[in-house]
């Protein structure tokens, strides 16, 4: 082929998208002309992608998704994107998060410290300068995290927001990060939260004990075509989980722990005692 450029994939992100890109269009017998006949670029644009002239956006990465029939898939150029970007995030997270963007409805259970689509900024910035004084982390990759975070929380106030339910366990909200005003600021956040028309807010009690099904936190994510998609992560990794047996299985358990915790009255009275209590 005239002036078909070898590509090097262990030259960094960027090159590993461009050749993953050419995979799909060659796989396909598609030529840069052919390929752009099919999406909103030019084969000029797409060449500089695939040579790692330009970064792939979002948009880009969706868009080709759609035409190359991998959205969701291992395939996918929207992951790849999400693994470039935010390649400091744990493993599986940015595959989560692809999911996350399209749900209709989002079940999750959190542990110790309240969820990032719930976080303020202030509470999510004190979290990640804790990862930068242990060294995991550096100021830069902290503080891309904070910005992926207020990203994701635009997907709640978008014109068709998603039905968010949240269950946390009692140490969410009395385990204090980032000092009292932060955490202050913190807790009325969750209370606003209980009063959007598209949430369900319920606190797990310590008194449950041994009754709360998940000793991990659990996301549960149905699309719009009504699949569902589970995600549960540990310290060291997130997976992803698609088999319709295991994903009904803890949606089974997420439904009995709902039946276990406070009502909503409730939970957002403890969280109202709480912040009255903080010096």
């Amino acid at each position: 082929m005239v002036n078909r450029k070898e590509l090097r994939p262990e030259d960094g992100p960027r090159a590993a998208y461009g050749a993953h890109l050419r995979r799909l269009r060659e796989r396909r017998s598609w030529t840069q002309e052919d390929l752009a006949g099919r999406v909103s670029y030019s084969s000029q644009h797409i060449s500089a992608v695939e040579t790692a002239r330009k970064p792939p956006t979002l948009p880009f990465s969706r868009e080709l998704d759609q035409v190359f029939g991998t959205v969701g898939t291992a395939d996918s150029l929207e992951r790849l994107w999400s693994e470039m970007r935010y390649g400091n995030l744990l493993e599986g997270f940015s595959e989560y998060v692809a999911y996350e963007g399209r749900a209709v409805e989002i079940r999750s259970f959190h542990l110790g410290i309240i969820p990032g689509l719930l976080q303020t900024p202030g509470y999510a910035q004190a979290l990640a300068n804790s990862h930068v004084r242990r060294g995991s982390l550096t100021q830069q990759q902290a503080d891309e995290r904070v910005a992926f975070l207020m990203e994701r929380q635009g997907a709640l106030v978008k014109d068709r927001p998603p039905m968010l339910l949240v269950v946390m366990d009692e140490s969410c909200i009395r385990r204090p990060v980032g000092g009292p005003d932060a955490m202050r600021a913190q807790l009325e956040r969750l209370v606003e939260f209980a009063e959007l028309p598209n949430s369900v807010f319920q606190v797990a009690p310590y008194d449950m004990g041994e009754r709360r099904p998940f000793d991990l936190p659990v996301n549960l994510l149905t699309l719009a075509d009504r699949s569902m998609i589970a995600y549960a992560e540990t310290h060291a990794q997130g997976h992803v989980e698609r088999e319709r047996t295991a994903v009904v299985s803890l949606l089974t358990a997420y439904h009995q722990l709902q039946a276990e915790c406070l009502s909503q009255a409730d939970s957002v009275a403890m969280v109202e005692q709480v912040r009255k209590g903080m010096s």
